[in-house]
């Protein structure tokens, strides 16, 4: 580097919850926005107690310190790109969308409503909440099977159901759905890009035979963020997006990291930071 230039790097945060086993979390996202050549910043909504086998237990974190890390945060670094995973109250949903209603980046919004293990982890009044002062704020918003069953009140199992629930959902304001395919039982794993316009993307991946998924998601809307922090759009965003995951989990298949389901390998094919010469 010329030592008389200034350089930035593309910056992401993520505002989600906590994971002591280092699978999903901020924990992920961290792992996977470094793992993409992206600098990493975290504001931290929860401590679940939790492990590769479940969670255990949620603490919550003062709304207070929220509202503090989050200012912290923008009057330092402003970043390029936003990741949310777990608000787990109506409180938390109104602080984070009312310090992000003036933001200008990307925002990807994970809906994390349901533990692996099938538990819905938030009420339902903070729910439609997220749906009310998120949804409309995110980019892209990524449910599962699971969350978007919740969503819309219907079991989605199926490539036709999730495209009928995208539509759906995004009649709540969203501006675009990633309805995610990881839990369909078929070979060919299918998720769906739609946008306001109704227009769809199709992904499609092998399954992987392997109960190394743990923090999928997280990672998933991570790397979203970080390529379109990179400058990418949402289309190669995503598509990249799930490459990354799918890449990760096949990498880890083999590993035993816990009991139960164990982690993906972020670093598979680590990038270096990337660094970019300021205009002057």
């Amino acid at each position: 580097m010329n030592l008389n230039k200034t350089y930035t790097v593309p910056t992401v945060l993520s505002i989600a919850g906590f994971d002591g086993s280092g699978g999903a979390g901020i924990q992920a996202d961290t792992k996977t926005i470094s793992a993409l050549g992206c600098y990493a910043m975290n504001v931290l909504t929860a401590l679940p107690v939790q492990n590769t086998q479940g969670v255990r237990n949620i603490f919550d974190i003062p709304t207070q310190a929220i509202k503090e890390q989050l200012a912290c945060i923008f009057d330092d670094i402003y970043p390029d790109a936003i990741k949310i995973g777990m608000v787990h109250s109506v409180s938390l949903v109104e602080i984070i969308s009312d310090f992000l209603k003036n933001y200008k980046g990307t925002i990807i919004f994970d809906p994390v409503m349901i533990s692996t293990s099938g538990h819905q982890l938030i009420q339902d009044e903070t729910i439609q909440a997220c749906i009310e002062l998120l949804f409309p704020l995110a980019t892209l918003i990524t449910p599962n099977l699971d969350e978007a069953s919740v969503l819309v009140k219907e079991k989605v199992d199926s490539v036709e159901k999730m495209e009928k629930a995208g539509y759906k959902i995004l009649e709540s304001s969203c501006n675009a759905i990633l309805v995610k395919g990881g839990h369909l039982e078929a070979p060919i794993l299918t998720s769906l890009l739609i946008d306001k316009q109704h227009s769809v993307q199709k992904f499609n991946s092998m399954r992987i035979n392997t109960n190394n998924t743990h923090g999928s998601g997280c990672s998933l809307s991570s790397a979203i963020a970080s390529y379109m922090a990179q400058g990418l759009n949402l289309s190669k965003a995503v598509e990249y997006g799930l490459d990354y995951v799918h890449e990760a989990i096949r990498s880890s298949k083999d590993l035993k990291i816990g009991q139960g389901n164990g982690p993906l390998n972020h670093f598979h094919n680590p990038q270096k930071l990337i660094i970019n010469e300021m205009d002057r």
